[in-house]
């Protein structure tokens, strides 16, 4: 799995330059930065809905939009996300997330902007970012928050790319994996850290990981349990530990329910 991340980054990469090519930077990010000046100048500041919207306790659900996997294959043969959101909303999510990798995931930026406009809770660009363009995209796609994940960038991108995801007015979900990675996180300037329970390269999944973890994380910075939540059980296991908020994918994206599906989820907290 780690492979195969390295090669969805050098892919993102190279889309970005075939965007580039199409739309160039200077006048893609002139846009995005006149959006983000026109809400500031709205709300006397910038407004960070993800981040407040993860700060409700007891703890959140961040649910997400997802077609496809490398790991699982095609997940939802009748994609809808805007439904999905939709029923996410209904059923109490706090944000939702939306994937816009379009070779293993089957994503794209048109599912990111149709669902900004559909919810009213905010929506988390999740992708493999490396480069600046990205957040440009995702800020006028609607995003109100971007993944950095540590592990595809140096110790130059990451602080870089969190600084300039909220001068956009957005948040940045850094996602953390090896436990040295969180110092990083820290070191960068996170506000929200998540940490992946998956193991990228058996797939097995390890709650152990994000609750031993959280101690790492103060309570100034939100913290998020992400990957492998499918029962009440495992809700309450890491409620215990006093995350803040928990990614679920694939267990909604399978229900035929997603009202139930998180109601379930939510008994045991």
């Amino acid at each position: 799995m780690t492979n195969i991340l390295a090669r969805i980054a050098q892919h993102n990469r190279e889309l970005v330059a075939q965007a580039q090519a199409v739309r160039p930077l200077a006048d893609l990010a002139a846009q995005a930065r006149e959006q983000a000046q026109e809400e500031l100048s709205l709300h006397g500041r910038h407004a960070y809905p993800f981040l407040h919207a993860l700060s409700v306790p007891p703890m959140g659900f961040i649910c997400e939009c997802k077609c496809a996997s490398p790991s699982k294959g095609v997940i939802a043969p009748v994609y809808d996300p805007v439904a999905i959101a939709r029923d996410y909303e209904q059923a109490g999510a706090v944000a939702v997330s939306v994937l816009t990798e379009p070779l293993w995931f089957h994503g794209s930026l048109e599912h990111l902007a149709a669902v900004s406009r559909a919810v009213d809770i905010p929506t988390l660009r999740k992708d493999f970012i490396v480069d600046p363009y990205q957040l440009y995209e995702a800020k006028l796609a609607g995003a109100a928050a971007v993944l950095l994940i540590c592990s595809i960038l140096d110790d130059d991108e990451l602080p870089m790319l969190i600084a300039l995801a909220e001068e956009l007015g957005m948040d940045a979900l850094v996602e953390a994996y090896e436990p040295d990675e969180v110092p990083r996180a820290y070191q960068a300037g996170a506000r929200i850290i998540g940490v992946n329970n998956r193991d990228l390269r058996s797939f097995s999944v390890d709650f152990g990981r994000s609750i031993s973890l959280r101690a790492q994380v103060g309570p100034e910075r939100i913290f998020v349990s992400e990957s492998g939540v499918e029962t009440a059980e495992d809700v309450a296991l890491l409620n215990q530990a006093q995350v803040d908020a928990v990614l679920v994918g694939e267990t909604l994206m399978r229900a035929p329910n997603k009202q139930t599906a998180l109601n379930e989820l939510t008994r045991l907290i």
